[in-house]
């Protein structure tokens, strides 16, 4: 079973986390004993997300347990967390622990600042894409890329690419028709009307 995990913390952006949800929620749904997802915040309970959104953590960080994917969005709440020393050597520890470590939107900026993508391949939000060569010089970052797979960890650009991103994990870790399930379960075809 992969039980995968998604940080929550004040000022998410929702979809970064929501969109991950969805696709990791509906293949645990259609495959219980193929996967579980579970939402986790610093501390259990409410957290209030960018555009106003209030998202529910069942688990604290402190007893999600153990995890084999974890995603750590993006939002304006990764700001602070970029010069929180207590926030990176907590990245840092999970990247012991964890072994697939996966980022939505400015979530890589944290994992740069905690020195996950030293040397590495990487993305984020096109807003965000200098800040992140800023932040970390070796970075060789893919500014035209939906998400990065770089093995142990995946990376993905702004918001909306965190579907894009999940439904391939689904692929890698259980085949290609099972996240084409989960997609058409969703009803998930991106065309835009605009």
């Amino acid at each position: 079973m992969t039980r995968v995990g998604i940080l929550l913390f004040d000022q998410v952006e929702e979809l970064d986390a929501v969109g991950p949800w969805e696709v990791f929620g509906m293949w645990a749904k259609l495959c219980p004993e193929e996967a579980e997802v579970v939402a986790f915040a610093p501390r259990a309970g409410a957290v209030r997300a960018s555009k106003g959104l209030t998202l529910y953590a069942d688990r604290s960080a402190a007893d999600v347990g153990h995890l084999d994917v974890l995603v750590h969005p993006g939002g304006a709440g990764t700001r602070p967390q970029l010069g929180d020393p207590e926030h990176l050597e907590w990245v840092r520890n999970q990247r012991e622990r964890v072994p697939l470590m996966t980022s939505v939107c400015t979530g890589s900026l944290v994992f740069a600042a905690a020195g996950l993508l030293a040397g590495r391949p990487a993305t984020t939000h096109w807003g965000a894409l200098d800040l992140l060569a800023e932040l970390d010089p070796s970075i060789d970052v893919r500014r035209d890329e939906r998400f990065v797979d770089d093995g142990d960890v995946v990376t993905s650009s702004g918001v909306s690419a965190g579907i894009d991103m999940a439904l391939h994990l689904v692929a890698r870790l259980a085949g290609v028709e099972r996240a084409r399930e989960v997609r058409r379960r969703m009803q998930y075809d991106p065309a835009p009307p605009v």
